[in-house]
């Protein structure tokens, strides 16, 4: 049985086992959904279970990872969404960043907003952080919207690979 971490009116997060497998090759095999998360389409299941165990490494070594986004009332699998400990990214050392992906289907319906809500909330209460980064594609206009609604501060923009990001903050004391 999956750990459950948090769950909100509409959805529950929990943990990524290796069940999902199936889910999240169906998510990110979507050329739309991958658009500006610098990744190609995967193209095998096998790529998903690979992902899955990275994650739940994560899980093991830093105590957090991105969660499982479930719907309450179907039960489906239809994204993810969380923290991700990362060691060094734009000058910054050992920092968490809110990251989440959904299927398309379930775009525009406010769940980025309502788990990103939910996971700062678990971020600056349970985990006692200060502070919760983000980094956005500065094209991907959903998600950039997503995060200034939420009070991230924009600092600026920086490579990321071969995609010019916005680079955002957020700290507890601009809680919602």
């Amino acid at each position: 049985m999956a750990k459950i971490f948090i769950e909100t009116e509409r959805l529950v997060l929990r943990e990524i086992i290796p069940e999902d497998a199936r889910a999240f090759f169906e998510m990110d095999s979507n050329p739309e959904v991958v658009k500006y998360v610098g990744m190609k389409p995967l193209t095998e299941i096998g790529q998903s279970v690979e992902m899955i165990k990275s994650i739940r490494k994560q899980y093991e070594e830093n105590g957090i990872g991105r969660w499982a986004v479930i719907q309450k009332d179907t039960g489906k699998l239809f994204g993810w969404s969380g923290l991700k400990f990362i060691k060094e990214i734009n000058n910054h050392h050992n920092i968490y960043d809110l990251g989440y992906r959904f299927t398309p289907e379930y775009w525009g319906k406010g769940y980025a907003t309502e788990t990103s809500i939910a996971v700062l909330n678990y971020a600056f209460k349970e985990m006692n952080l200060g502070k919760v980064f983000a980094y956005v594609d500065v094209e991907n206009n959903d998600s950039n919207h997503v995060l200034k609604k939420l009070g991230f501060a924009e600092k600026g923009t920086f490579m990321d690979e071969d995609d010019e990001c916005f680079w955002y903050e957020k700290s507890l004391n601009s809680m919602m």
